[in-house]
Formats: C-alpha cells, sequence, structure tokens
C-alpha cells in the first residue's frame, strides 16, 4: 500500500483519485469545493493542501491551469516547500511545458522527483483507469510512479525530460482536433449531397480517410451508440477544454517559432463554434453544428 495526497478532484481528478483509493492505497484529498472531496469513497478529505501533501509517498494534482499549478507548487507555503522529503511529486494537469520545466526545476533544486504527467482518455478514460499518461521527467522516477500510474491508467509512455508530457499532450490534442474538425466537415459534406452518415462514416472507415474521431468518437448524431453525438453532446471532452489546449498549442508555437496553420485554423473553428452555439460546455464533437447548424434544433 502507498500512501498518496491528491489535489484536484473535478470530472477528471475524482475518478482517478477514486481508483487509487478502489486499489488499496491510502489517499487523502483536498479540492477547493468541499462536495468533491466527500465525494470520493474510500479517500480522506483534509484542510488544506499542504496537509494533502504531508506524511504521503506520492503527491498527485490535476488543475485547470499552469498558474493553478505554479501556485500550488511554488513560493514559501508551497508543496514543493511542504512536503517530506522522498516524496514523488506528479502533475497531472494539462499545462504550458514552460510552467511544467520551472516547477520541476524548483522541486529539483530541493532534491525531489517531479514528472509532468498529462493524460488523453477523458472522463471515461478516468473513470475507467484507461487513460494513456504522456511523461516527462527522469525515467528512474517514472519507474517509482509506475505502480501508482498503472491503477489509473493503461498505458504509461515516457515522453522525455521534464516538460516532455506536457509537449506530447499539446501535439496529440491539437491533432485531435484537426481530426475532427476535418471529419466533422467530410460528412457534412456527403449528408448535404444526399449520403447516409452511417453509411459515409463506413465507407470512410474502411478507407484511407479512416482516423480515430470517426472510429470511436463519431461526431454526426445517431451514427454511433454511447458517444457525446448520440446524446446532445453532453459530457465527454468539452469544448472549452480543447480551446484552452489549442491555445497552449498555440502559445508553445510561438514560443518556439514553429509552423501550425492547420492547428491556428482548428483553433479558430474552435473559437467560433463556441461563440456561435455557447458550446463551451459541450463536448468537442459538437463542431458538428458549426458545418450543420440544423442539426442543433
Amino acid at each position: 500500500m502507498t500512501s498518496i495526497g491528491f489535489v484536484g478532484l473535478g470530472n477528471m481528478g475524482g475518478p482517478m483519485a477514486g481508483n487509487l483509493a478502489n486499489a488499496g492505497h491510502e489517499v487523502k484529498v483536498f479540492d477547493l469545493v468541499s462536495a468533491l472531496m466527500n465525494a470520493v469513497s474510500g479517500t480522506t478529505p483534509q484542510a488544506t493542501a499542504a496537509d494533502t501533501a504531508k506524511g504521503v509517498d506520492v503527491f498527485i494534482s490535476m488543475l485547470p491551469a499552469g498558474r493553478h499549478v505554479d501556485a500550488l507548487y511554488g513560493g514559501d507555503d508551497g508543496i514543493i516547500s511542504q512536503c517530506d522529503h522522498g516524496t514523488l511529486l506528479i502533475d497531472c494537469s494539462t499545462i504550458d511545458p514552460v510552467t511544467a520545466k520551472k516547477v520541476a526545476a524548483l522541486a529539483s533544486s530541493r532534491d525531489l522527483d517531479m514528472l509532468d504527467a498529462p493524460v488523453s482518455g477523458g472522463t471515461v478514460g478516468a473513470e475507467a483507469g484507461t487513460l494513456t499518461f504522456m511523461v516527462g521527467g527522469a525515467r528512474e522516477a517514472l519507474d517509482s510512479a509506475r505502480a501508482v500510474l498503472d491503477v489509473m491508467g493503461g498505458k504509461v509512455l515516457h515522453a522525455g525530460a521534464s516538460g516532455a508530457g506536457q509537449i506530447a499532450k499539446i501535439c496529440n490534442n491539437m491533432l485531435l482536433a484537426i481530426q475532427m474538425a476535418g471529419t466533422a466537415e467530410a460528412l457534412a459534406l456527403g449528408v448535404k449531397n444526399g449520403l447516409d452518415a452511417g453509411v459515409l462514416s463506413e465507407i470512410m472507415k474502411q478507407s484511407s480517410g479512416s482516423n480515430w474521431t470517426l472510429n470511436v468518437y463519431n461526431p454526426y448524431p445517431g451514427v454511433m451508440d454511447d458517444v457525446p453525438a448520440s446524446r446532445g453532446y453532453a459530457g465527454g471532452f468539452l469544448v472549452d477544454l480543447m480551446t484552452k489546449d489549442l491555445g497552449l498549442a498555440m502559445e508553445t508555437a510561438q514560443y518556439s517559432r514553429s509552423s501550425i496553420p492547420l492547428g491556428a485554423l482548428a483553433n479558430n473553428l474552435f473559437r467560433v463554434h463556441e461563440q456561435l452555439h455557447d458550446a463551451g460546455r459541450l463536448d468537442f464533437s459538437s463542431i458538428q453544428w458549426l458545418y450543420q447548424p440544423d442539426l442543433k434544433g
């Protein structure tokens, strides 16, 4: 049994902490919303984030943005200055690589190992314990973390040094957004020219247009069961989160002087969709509405 502190119990963090508790680990939790702490059975709520980090083998965070991660770990009252020597720090938030590297360097200055380990798989993967972890940091630290990460995920992939996990996540989600926008566009073109969305999807799945969004997460209503498109685009990976990740891609490209014309286009498409259809709290596959507003009803 490993003693674990977990901060950030939202749609992703709550199920992740619950899976750790269900696996028999001793899990202390903290969230600014007290009701979220009480909702994760088998865990012990704490009064502060600092309390969560004391006396644990592993400390994990899942927070909305880089500024939250910086505030949690840095400063005189931050986790890095409060936790015990030997505590392994793992941040599973999706944030900018610059902040990830900054916080990891601060941890290293205190002789603490820290991993950036953003995830892919959404709320379904968090609940099922099948997330993919994209990990940046020392391989030796990752080896120490595997027993914990394996409880929450089906795949744990080492991307490289500190910050590499965040870069991998940003690249992955930029490609995901491009695929989703392109798949929705192709389906709309086919339907407007007399094809059935399900028939066209099957044809493209068996052809060179095959991709993850088409095969697993079809954006057209009624084509695939148990995906957000077939329940009014509720749940799943929110447009707000996709636009956040695309914003990180834009920042990273600017920082590295990289050209990402399709990423920039996807960023604009999702922003327009968000504004036109008040879609921020809908699944990102709802971008199908951008091409076919009549589907909104």
